[in-house]
């Protein structure tokens, strides 16, 4: 037997619990990992709530984390029991001790990185990837707007748009991290609960405006974040802190400057296992190198799931959770 974490309906972090469960054995495709350390993401809460659907209920929760090979399906030839490895994709399960899920969405993990590095950072860390490397492939000189600098994805992002030579502007809630978004590489800071995001912007750009603006809030931010772009810019809405954007005419592209919009996700990107370790190797190589460093700034023991949710939705963490089985 071994615990995991379940929920039977939608709803708020009461909806979790703590379950006894028999392990599935790895099919063909497929390894048996053990975990050592979970990583806690909004897109958890989203499936938690019923805002994106689980597949079934009861279902797990959680898609990344990093442990050991437990168990080796039939067919697995680039892993083995006893192997070092994290993931960040893969059908819901990762909060538990044990988690099965196909081998092509686990990587091995190289030996400068610790469990607790791996799981806090993978999802985010390749998220950041596609989003300066990918959707927009930032060259240098370009300067970008990035909401919710100092949590997980904005620490990454503000340390990967530095190293890029990139002016990064993040927007935060509190003077406090503003401080952590600046030490991490922002170029500059906006606090929207004091400042008009769009005014400062212009201010600081001298009325050029952003390339690009990255939105994981959603509804409340949206026709605030395409007021941030210059003419024919790029709007990357990759969240929904805040809730969906629904509703909108597309017409205001056109009236803002004939603007582009994407909405992407992980999924769309790291869709082949070739696509998928190349991601894994860029950001590895950046922890390497010591441009990129990960806060795992708050943990929690696996029971204590609903605690930790209701930190990262109620907006009062910086940088990475973790859960520990």
């Amino acid at each position: 037997m071994s615990q995991r974490i379940q929920f039977a309906r939608t709803g708020g972090s009461e909806v979790l619990e703590l379950v006894d469960v028999t392990p599935a054995a790895p099919a063909a495709g497929e390894v048996r990992v053990a975990n050592e350390a979970v990583g806690l993401n909004f897109i958890d809460i989203y499936f938690r709530t019923g805002l994106y659907p689980a597949p079934s209920l009861p279902s797990g929760l959680g898609t990344e984390g990093a442990g050991i090979v437990d168990a080796v399906g039939e067919g697995v030839t680039h892993l083995k029991e006893g192997d070092r490895v994290a993931y960040a994709q893969g059908p819901l399960g990762a909060y538990a001790e044990l988690h099965t899920l196909p081998a092509s969405k686990v990587v091995k993990l190289p030996d400068f990185i610790n469990f607790e590095t791996a799981a806090a950072s993978m999802l985010k860390g390749l998220t950041v990837q596609y989003l300066l490397r990918q959707t927009y492939e930032l060259k240098g000189g370009e300067t970008i707007l990035f909401h919710a600098a100092a949590g997980g994805v904005g620490s990454i992002a503000c340390q990967w748009a530095k190293a890029l030579g990139v002016k990064l502007i993040g927007t935060v809630s509190s003077q406090e991290k503003a401080d952590l978004a600046m030490a991490n590489g922002a170029w500059a800071t906006i606090n929207y609960t004091q400042e008009d995001v769009v005014d400062r912007v212009r201010e600081l750009t001298n009325g050029e405006m952003c390339d690009v603006v990255y939105d994981s809030v959603g509804k409340d931010t949206w026709e605030m974040s395409l007021n941030c772009l210059k003419p024919r810019a790029l709007m990357v809405s990759f969240g929904n802190a805040s809730g969906p954007v629904d509703g909108v005419n597309i017409g205001i592209l056109n009236q803002k400057g004939s603007l582009f919009v994407t909405r992407p996700s992980l999924n769309g990107y790291a869709d082949t296992r070739e696509r998928f370790e190349m991601m894994c190797e860029d950001f590895f190589a950046m922890l390497e190198s010591g441009k990129i460093k990960i806060d795992v700034a708050n943990r929690y023991p696996l029971k204590d799931v609903g605690l930790a949710q209701d930190a990262l939705q109620s907006r009062k963490t910086t940088g990475s959770t973790v859960l520990l089985p």
